[in-house]
Parts: C-alpha cells; structure tokens; sequence
C-alpha cells in the first residue's frame, strides 16, 4: 500500500476528523463515528478514495 495522503492533507484530515467526532459528541449523535474514517485514512497515509482519480498529495521523492 504506497502513501498516497500528504503531510498538510493529514493534518487537515486529523482536525476535521476530531472536530465531527467532537460534534458528535456535543449534539449526542452516533453521526460523529464517522470521524473517525478521516482519523483512520490520516494515520495510515493512505485514502482509497484517490486510488480511482489517480490523485496523490504527496510530494514526489526524486531518486
């Protein structure tokens, strides 16, 4: 599985994340686990939702 989620994209995965889990949490609904699917692609490094794009923030490594 090659990385395909930048260093900025990750950080806006992991606050958005947070702030719908928090929302959900607030407002009390089961609505904030999905939060946890930005938290998730965040850690790993890697969204599934790029692969059919094409699409990669990473900056590419020059060998």
């Amino acid at each position: 599985m090659k990385q395909n989620v930048g260093s900025i994209d990750r950080v806006l995965r992991v606050v958005v994340g947070l702030a719908v889990i928090g929302a959900g949490f607030y407002f009390k609904s089961w609505w904030g686990a999905v939060g946890a699917v930005p938290l998730l692609t965040a850690l790993l490094g890697w969204c599934p939702a790029y692969l059919p794009l094409g699409f990669s923030s990473c900056k590419n490594k020059s060998s």
